[in-house]
């Protein structure tokens, strides 16, 4: 008997998904559990297993395409079953042998989720779906060759190092060329060890303007949409401040040697996840969620801080919970999981759940003050610039002092204008005397 398992539901709001890997050829015989797809949707990068022992007799799509929930995926023969028998196992849900682990690459939640344990399994021909026949996986149409596909940064870093980037071998999801495929190609170039393709002759120059057409990854069609709708929904008002922090500099460099040695990095951001922290306990409508359907404000009692971590494929928002519980030494802990599982795509459902403000630091690349949007439906967003020296006056003399630009957004719909104050003001008193904030 032939039954056909259909891309499946697998939560937090996930609608479609693209192909970037197929782990099973026609004719293969699986088992239950075994890993049959890996699906990148616009959360998370998941191993799609197989729900059922059988043989697979049909694939249906081919890696790039991106496919909806309830689409078909592949064709099992199950062998020994009858027709009643096999209404019976497409009714019920199967157990797969071990969960699969996905990866988030987007705004929203990552995890270990069984996957197969709600996946949908009908018998052929059923809603219309007939059995496919050995041939029945269509076979992708020709056309043009395809340009090499990467992120803005890396053909930026491409640019710069003077890189043909479509003459890179790309190790990224669907043959994506990464900033280190980048860089090694470069170093491999710079030793004599790679070549360029021989070129053939040269066309004439196009009469029009020159383009490039880049296909969204699922992580920026997310952010895209995510973005728009914080900006459409959310009434944005921004603060901008600056805070002189040489107190905190002065307790950084005397510690930060001994975090190295035990395997950490000591920075800043720690301390401004727990400044944020104790702050939000002082004003707890920054820590909320607007709920018009019920007529309420809804008061998150937990210091669950997202940190925006920018990576090859987009930027992802992990959540360190229970942040003024933390010490600094387990806050720059989390920090650094986080950063290195964010950029090896190791990221787990559980890290992105649960959110109730953010924290940007784009001043790690090097910006001074930006105007951040709020990760909708939080009510704020904290952005850290980069800390700089400067002129300050100190006991009426002028010197030189360590400065933190600091850019606070609020949805005004929620946070007016004198509570956001006094939260900027309360996080700029704990990042000015760090002691004190860590002996509250």
């Amino acid at each position: 008997m032939r039954y056909i398992f259909k891309f499946p539901d697998i939560g937090e709001g996930i609608h479609e998904g693209k192909i970037l890997k197929w782990y099973v050829e026609k004719g293969q015989r699986i088992q239950v559990g075994d890993p049959v797809v890996q699906m990148e949707t616009d959360k998370v990068v998941a191993d799609i297993p197989a729900p059922r022992d059988g043989a697979v007799a049909a694939r249906f799509g081919n890696v790039g395409d991106v496919i909806h929930v309830d689409d078909p995926l592949i064709e099992i023969e199950i062998e020994g079953v009858g027709a009643a028998e096999a209404q019976a196992i497409a009714a019920e849900k199967p157990k797969p042998k071990s969960a699969a682990p996905v990866e988030e690459v987007g705004y929203g939640v990552v995890g270990t989720l069984e996957v197969a344990g709600d996946a949908a399994v009908l018998p052929a021909g059923d809603e219309g779906i007939p059995a496919a026949s050995p041939d029945a996986a269509p076979a992708a149409p020709a056309g043009p060759a395809r340009k090499a596909l990467a992120t803005p940064v890396a053909r930026a870093m491409a640019k710069d190092l003077g890189v043909e980037i479509d003459l890179v071998p790309g190790s990224g999801p669907a043959g994506r060329v990464t900033k280190s495929d980048i860089q090694a190609f470069h170093d491999a170039r710079q030793k004599g060890l790679a070549r360029p393709a021989p070129s053939a002759p040269a066309a004439a120059p196009p009469s029009g303007p020159r383009v490039e057409f880049v296909a969204l990854s699922q992580i920026r069609k997310a952010i895209a949409r995510n973005m728009a709708v914080s900006k459409q929904t959310a009434a944005h008002m921004t603060l901008i401040e600056e805070v002189e922090v040489s107190e905190l500099a002065r307790l950084r460099d005397s510690h930060k040697d001994r975090f190295r040695e035990a395997g950490t990095p000591l920075t800043y951001l720690p301390f401004v996840l727990k400044a944020a922290a104790l702050a939000l306990k002082k004003h707890p409508t920054l820590n909320s969620q607007l709920d018009l359907d019920n007529n309420r404000l809804i008061l998150k009692l937990d210091a669950n801080i997202g940190i925006a971590v920018d990576t090859d494929d987009g930027l992802v928002v992990p959540v360190v919970r229970d942040v003024d519980r933390l010490s600094i030494q387990a806050l720059a802990a989390r920090i650094a999981d986080f950063s290195a599982r964010a950029r090896d795509r190791k990221l787990t459902l559980e890290d992105f759940r649960d959110g109730t403000f953010t924290v940007t630091n784009y001043g790690s690349i090097g910006g001074l003050f930006g105007v951040p949007v709020i990760n909708f439906p939080q009510a704020a967003i904290l952005g850290v610039g980069r800390i700089h020296q400067k002129p300050v006056v100190r006991d009426g003399q002028l010197a030189v002092g360590t400065v933190l630009p600091l850019s606070l957004s609020v949805d005004h719909r929620i946070v007016d204008g004198g509570e956001a104050t006094r939260f900027i003001l309360d996080v700029m008193r704990h990042l000015a005397d760090p002691v004190g904030m860590l002996l509250e």
